[in-house]
């Protein structure tokens, strides 16, 4: 059996992938997102599991089957929740030249970034993007 090499990743790529993982409703304990973390890659201790979900703004309540799981509060008043979450994370600049913008992100951090926005736009949420290229 081979293992695969553990990496270290910036913590707001780490933060990003916890996101999705929550996003996803994948992540019910601490130990769950150390451990989905640990098979993408990424070692992490339970401590920092926890403030990934702290800084995250990630709560544990319970599911209507009464499972504990990790979600983010819905708010109306912010329909791009998801998309600005994964913003606060990742955006290091931000470049406008016409109709294009150019955003750069932490290594590793454009995919997430674009899958966000991508999404926002398929669900009608964020009209005004066209596409993503990232890379």
């Amino acid at each position: 059996m081979v293992k695969s090499a553990k990496r270290r990743i910036s913590a707001s790529n780490r933060r990003a992938m916890a996101i999705e993982f929550i996003s996803a409703g994948k992540v019910h304990s601490q130990t769950d997102l150390v451990e989905l973390l640990a098979d993408a890659g990424v070692k992490v201790t339970q401590a920092t599991a926890s403030r990934d979900l702290d800084e995250v703004g990630a709560i544990r309540a319970k599911t209507a089957s009464g499972a504990m799981t990790y979600r983010f509060l819905e708010s109306d008043a912010q329909p791009l929740n998801r998309v600005t979450r994964v913003s606060e994370q990742l955006i290091l600049s931000v470049v406008g030249s016409g109709n294009l913008a150019v955003v750069r992100t932490p290594p590793g951090g454009a995919n997430l970034l674009a899958s966000a926005i991508d999404r926002a736009a398929q669900n009608g949420e964020l009209s005004s993007a066209i596409g993503t290229i990232a890379g």
